[in-house]
């Protein structure tokens, strides 16, 4: 079992920034990939950002250039910094985790809402 623990969510203004954690604990060891996505109001969820356990990073074209994703291994933490925020980036943004031992499994955080006004 993996926990997730976001934190960092809140209001902001346009052009304003954010960031999130994500702290991940129990069987930490069988964590491939760390990642965040986000869920619009009446919209599917999407991915965000992600980082393996290698270190490669992969972003949505959405957020290329405004968002920064990385990781404190030694915290067990993985990190969203986003900048130059957008009003469409309002949504709960979730972090996840796929962990593989035999069997893989996807783990999610409980979600934090990030609302930026015009």
């Amino acid at each position: 079992q993996v926990q997730l623990v976001e934190s960092g969510g809140g209001s902001v203004q346009a052009g304003e920034s954010l960031r999130l954690s994500c702290a991940a604990s129990g069987s930490i060891f069988s964590i491939v990939a760390m990642g965040w996505y986000r869920q619009a109001p009446g919209k599917e969820r999407e991915k965000v950002a992600t980082i393996t356990s290698g270190g490669t990073i992969n972003y949505a074209d959405f957020v290329k250039g405004r968002f920064t994703i990385s990781r404190d291994n030694a915290k067990n933490t993985v990190y969203l910094e986003m900048n130059s925020l957008k009003t469409e980036d309002t949504a709960v943004y979730y972090c996840h985790a796929l962990a593989t031992t035999i069997v893989t499994y996807n783990y999610w955080g409980q979600g934090t809402q990030v609302t930026v006004a015009s």
